[in-house]
């Protein structure tokens, strides 16, 4: 991540032979993951088989592809008053365009000035690139104006994740380890290399009374949960048969226990999903009347219903939510070097969710933000992998991490924050929080301090080489994560996803 400095920086002899002089740092290796030394990661399993988990395929073509640049087919300028139709008449016109080869209809350029928008812009086709010129104050800028709220772009497919009739398979295997890409099936004739498919991981009323969340402790408005409202699908890509026995592309994310239901999959269709948008070098920012407002510019950027599209080089100023919001039907999303900052509205719950991912396999990366609260986060039944990675919080107001009921699969990486990171029971909160996450991973994080916890049953959490305080959370009597290297300088390697992305680029 690169740091702006100021123009003129004057560092004395002093610090310079205090550095020249620093004594030299002892590595060392997490005892889940080592890598050999032909670059190979070796990961350590527990008794049971699980192991932290590959998370290199997550953000735009999971990582195999770089994000292109798209060319200009379309330019549009500032108007005086009010820019949204026009702009929103360049989006449409773009729309009807061919794609070309690559799957694109080319870039919108808004060039540098303002434009005010009292509404929101609706980009509803797949292929379309939506690009100013700067990020800063003199280039382009998006103003949200007015007293609603809502969010100033909104990327949108149509349809659902449907399952395709007659495609589903049980999982046999007994026990299906965190980590593993293996899974037995009492039948895989109908299933081919390619295919795209949702694993199941069902929820049990047993499951949630040996996890407790049967017996929250209440308070008004507190919901226990219920089995019905929690079954996951994680959506994967067959890349082996043999036999019965498939490989997936991205591993499991939490254990399939039979004792709980087990697992099963099935192909599904999705239609009428976007995919191949961004957005990029832009500066958007609302407009608002006290520092607790509220009837104003609330998200800068929303992706659902989509694949493979990306932020990038995005400001956002002054909203009261996020910069971006990934909705839970959005996935292979890379956001990338991109801010959000001096957030206007009440300190309070569902407010200030800086960079807030609700789907699956996205990638946010060398972002910064200011005056959030959950400033890189998830929500409920978030299904994994998904990475935050090399990205920094200033004056937070709560705490980093997966927010509410049982997100899986989720990499904190070189996190830094003048807050709190939190992977906790965290109880009657909201309407009955309670376990935040499983299999969520703080790697060489630096934080004001952290609780990190492991639930009763189906799988732990991890705090590997954090630079801060330990604490024990909102509710005591909680079984401990898996910690390893408090305050000890030196973890290598120094990120756990490079590193596995560059492992998988070597094969």
């Amino acid at each position: 991540m690169s740091i702006r400095l100021p123009k003129k920086v004057v560092i004395s002899a002093t610090l310079v032979i205090a550095f020249s002089f620093s004594p030299p740092i002892n590595k060392w290796e997490s005892r889940f993951v080592t890598m050999a030394p032909n670059g190979v990661l070796r990961y350590h399993a527990d008794e049971h088989g699980n192991t932290i988990p590959d998370f290199s395929r997550v953000g735009y073509y999971q990582g195999d592809q770089p994000i292109p640049d798209v060319p200009v087919v379309k330019t549009v300028s500032p108007g005086d008053t009010n820019s949204q139709a026009i702009i929103q008449q360049a989006i449409d016109e773009v729309a009807q365009r061919k794609p070309d080869a690559n799957g694109f209809r080319g870039t919108i350029l808004l060039k540098k000035g303002t434009y005010k928008i009292p509404g929101t812009l609706y980009i509803l086709a797949s292929g379309i690139v939506l690009r100013g010129e700067g990020e800063d104050e003199q280039g382009t800028k998006l103003i949200a104006t007015g007293n609603t709220q809502r969010s100033l772009i909104e990327v949108m497919g149509d349809g659902y994740l449907e399952e395709v009739a007659g495609t589903r398979a049980s999982v046999t295997d007994a026990y299906v380890p965190t980590g593993a890409t293996t899974l037995t099936l009492n039948a895989a004739d109908k299933y081919k290399v390619g295919d795209k498919i949702v694993l199941v991981r069902p929820a049990t009323e047993e499951w949630i009374k040996d996890l407790k969340m049967d017996v929250i402790d209440a308070r008004k408005g507190t919901k226990q949960w219920s089995a019905g409202e929690y079954e996951l699908y994680y959506e994967r890509v067959i890349t082996k048969v043999k036999g019965n026995t498939i490989t997936i592309d991205c591993p499991v994310m939490m254990p399939l226990e039979k004792q709980y239901g087990g697992g099963s999959i099935f192909k599904y269709s999705f239609e009428e999903r976007l995919s191949k948008v961004g957005i990029e070098n832009l500066r958007c920012e609302s407009t608002f009347d006290s520092d607790t407002a509220e009837d104003h510019g609330w998200t800068a950027i929303q992706f659902n219903k989509i694949e493979n599209g990306w932020v990038r080089h995005v400001t956002s100023r002054y909203f009261g939510y996020a910069c971006v919001h990934l909705n839970e039907l959005a996935k292979w999303i890379t956001v990338t070097d991109s801010r959000c900052l001096d957030a206007k509205s009440k300190i309070t719950g569902s407010r200030r969710y800086s960079f807030n991912n609700d789907g699956q396999q996205n990638l946010v990366m060398n972002c910064h933000t200011t005056e959030g609260r959950h400033d890189y986060v998830t929500g409920a039944r978030t299904c994994g992998p998904n990475v935050f990675y090399n990205c920094t919080a200033r004056n937070a107001h709560a705490d980093i991490g997966p927010h509410h009921r049982w997100s899986s699969g989720t990499l904190y990486d070189n996190i830094i924050t003048d807050g709190e990171i939190c992977i906790q029971d965290r109880g009657n909160w909201g309407s009955g929080h309670g376990w935040a996450g499983v299999t969520q991973v703080l790697w060489n994080c630096t934080a004001k301090r952290a609780a990190v916890q492991s639930p009763w049953v189906s799988g732990k959490n991890y705090c590997i080489g954090l630079k801060g305080a330990k604490y024990a959370g909102r509710l005591g009597g909680r079984l401990d994560g898996e910690w390893e290297g408090q305050n000890k300088p030196g973890l290598s390697p120094v990120s756990l996803y490079m590193t596995q992305l560059k492992a998988r680029h070597r094969k």
